[in-house]
């Protein structure tokens, strides 16, 4: 059985992730959001991910820039260039030894650093657990990306091929993260075989392709999908890690029924373990922000889950490495 196959008959996915976006802007700017994790002033570590460019762009001229969406609090990153991870780590008390890679989302034009970043990574950080928010490669854009993005909607051939062109380069930036990740274990008190990807919307896509496609290096070794934009050629392999999925049965930009639904079944007919939750109002795009509904608790779910894998227990790892 493939994903394919689940889905005969399914729209073309790429454009309803780009609209999903600014829907779900449009509604960040009427709703508070909180963190749930205490704040912390000091400036966290950030490491690029590659020794120079990065491979397959080194011929990019774009340059980064950070913006807030008009009329709302949301932090966005456009033209990432040169990927990296920003390193949010628990109490060395607290440590768990595990370790979660955060993908944010933003339909591979942007990225959503924070209600789907940092904040999550601090919340993950008061439960004892390393969290690392990766910047990975995104298209070029300009100025008036909104402009942009109504260009592409309207052009949905356009945007596949911009998506078909970025997907090796991010798989190879998810595949590189956890090589770095592993890596830096004794650095960040961090146990090589508990480290995990957690990853919303396009950045759902980024970790699934790093789950189904990696070396030894960079085996993830468990699985968090949040309202993931699933590809559609998709093998699950012999090593697929533990999965945990969640969305809401309202999304009508990424539905359940054509995402989260088939790559729960793949999962499952490959005999791998999977845990999937649909809840029924909640949107796309919802991040953290409180909606006063049930959804608002999921990364509570999320904590839960990390606990039923044992990855809430203190392991066996060394502590950090002072003298480098």
């Amino acid at each position: 059985m493939t994903v394919d196959r689940l889905r005969r008959g399914k729209p073309r996915l790429y454009t309803t992730i780009f609209v999903c976006c600014f829907l779900a802007a449009a509604s960040l700017a009427q709703a508070p959001v909180t963190a749930r994790a205490n704040e912390n002033t000091a400036a966290p570590e950030v490491v690029p991910i590659w020794p120079g460019a990065a491979p397959g762009s080194e011929a990019w001229t774009q340059k980064e820039i950070q913006t807030v969406i008009p009329g709302t609090q949301i932090r966005i990153v456009q033209n990432v260039t040169r990927p990296t991870l920003t390193v949010f780590l628990p109490e060395p008390a607290a440590s768990t030894g595990t370790a979660v890679i955060i993908c944010p989302g933003g339909a591979f034009h942007f990225l959503t650093m924070d209600d789907e970043g940092t904040k999550v990574a601090k919340w993950l950080a008061v439960r004892g657990v390393a969290a690392f928010v990766l910047k990975y490669r995104i298209t070029a854009t300009g100025d008036d990306i909104f402009k942009q993005v109504q260009a592409l909607i309207a052009d949905r051939s356009i945007y596949d091929k911009i998506v078909k062109q970025l997907d090796s380069l991010i798989t190879a930036d998810g595949q590189q993260a956890v090589r770095v990740v592993r890596r830096g274990a004794r650095k960040w008190n961090v146990s090589p075989d508990r480290i995990g990807l957690l990853g919303f919307s396009a950045g759902g896509y980024v970790v699934i392709r790093e789950a189904t496609n990696h070396d030894a290096e960079s085996a993830p070794n468990f699985l968090g999908a949040i309202y993931p934009a699933v590809p559609s050629d998709i093998s699950v392999p012999s090593d697929a890690p533990p999965l945990f999925e969640l969305g809401a049965d309202d999304d009508l930009l990424v539905p359940p029924v054509k995402n989260e639904i088939p790559l729960y079944a793949e999962w499952k007919a490959a005999g791998k373990p999977a845990e999937l939750h649909i809840f029924a109002k909640g949107g796309h795009g919802f991040g953290i922000r409180k909606q006063n509904l049930p959804v608002d608790g999921w990364l509570d779910l999320f904590g839960e889950w990390l606990g039923a894998q044992g990855l809430l227990k203190p392991a066996l790892h060394p502590g950090p490495d002072s003298a480098k």
